[in-house]
């Protein structure tokens, strides 16, 4: 079974102008790792996505998702608007 886990780690980072480095440094982690997450090649511990998440100050669903996120003006369809 193949559990790809996609995220908004990069797009967050952009938003608030921080490097991989200083967000790995925040983290305590090296700054491949960030890029490994970012590229999907590497899923976060349960622990380091809460602390991504709170490192951003978001709920961890906004950084990570085990569906692809829509893209970036996208319309969101009716049927997932009343849900």
């Amino acid at each position: 079974m193949n559990e790809v886990v996609h995220n908004r780690i990069a797009m967050l980072r952009a938003e608030r102008g921080i490097s991989r480095r200083q967000l790995a440094e925040a983290l305590g982690v090296h700054y491949q790792t960030i890029g490994y997450l970012e590229r999907g090649e590497f899923s976060p511990s349960l622990h380091l996505a809460l602390r991504i998440a709170r490192h951003f100050e978001v709920p961890v669903e906004v950084v990570f998702s085990t569906e692809p996120f829509p893209r970036l003006g996208t319309p969101t369809p009716p049927a997932a608007r009343s849900a």
